[in-house]
């Protein structure tokens, strides 16, 4: 009997395995692996996030055949499918593993397989979870990310700015964007006081998302320029306006 599958029996999407080794750990039982495009192989190297689905099987007279969907999230947002073939049909009754980037090749590989005249045609789902793996919510340029954030916070001169923790979480980032927010507008007074706010957004490594939120302003003594970082743009936008007040603006 052969029942399709939509589900994370194999490997769970809750996995504490990165997205490196994930891949690595794929393809080192892959016997098939040397065949996948180089290019594949690079995009997939500076993956963000992964999910692992079961999507069909096929077990009946000592045979199995397993079908499983591998998906990475991208720098860039977009996502890469592997396709796995898990089966016993080799002399020896072994199980073996072998990968494809192709539906279409999984399809004919499949075909292959010596198992029963009514084992089902492979079908795809129209429908598949990847439920954990968000979509960025910028977009982000790949640079040396965490040295800007390391700069960012050496520049700020706020006590309340974020601390240590923070900056622990920005060595991990490895893309970023930079965008002035815009929004309720700053305010001058007869100082000429000028502000301005930045959103910092930082991608990190395990495919989390944090922003941080600069103040640059001359709303100080002697009118020289003053930068500010905080953790929210509330935080930010209530601390040009205490900064606005205090100064006449």
């Amino acid at each position: 009997m052969s029942v399709p599958y939509e589900t994370t029996a194999y490997e769970s999407a809750e996995s504490p395995e990165s997205p490196e080794e994930h891949l690595a750990r794929l393809l080192g039982r892959a016997l098939n692996s040397f065949e996948l495009p180089d290019e594949t192989i690079r995009r997939l190297d500076r993956a963000l996030a992964h999910d692992s689905s079961l999507h069909s099987a096929h077990h009946s007279a000592g045979l199995h055949r397993e079908t499983y969907r591998h998906t990475w999230l991208l720098a860039d947002g977009s996502a890469l499918t592997l396709w796995e073939l898990v089966h016993n049909t080799a002399p020896g009754r072994d199980t073996q593993h072998e990968v494809y980037e192709d539906e279409e090749e999984l399809r004919t590989a499949t075909g292959r397989l010596p198992l029963p005249a009514d084992a089902p045609d492979f079908e795809l789902p129209v429908l598949v979870r990847v439920s954990h793996v968000p979509e960025p919510l910028h977009a982000y340029v790949p640079d040396d990310s965490a040295d800007h954030g390391r700069r960012l916070l050496r520049r700020a001169e706020n006590s309340d700015r974020p601390g240590e923790d923070m900056a622990d979480l920005l060595r991990t980032a490895f893309a970023h964007q930079i965008t002035q927010a815009f929004g309720r507008p700053c305010r001058a007074g007869e100082r000429g006081l000028c502000f301005a706010l930045y959103e910092h957004a930082f991608l990190l490594h395990d495919g989390r998302e944090l922003s941080l939120w600069e103040v640059e302003h001359t709303a100080t003594p002697d009118g020289r320029h003053m930068c500010e970082v905080y953790p929210s743009e509330e935080d930010a936008r209530s601390a040009m306006e205490r900064r606005a007040a205090a100064s006449g603006g």
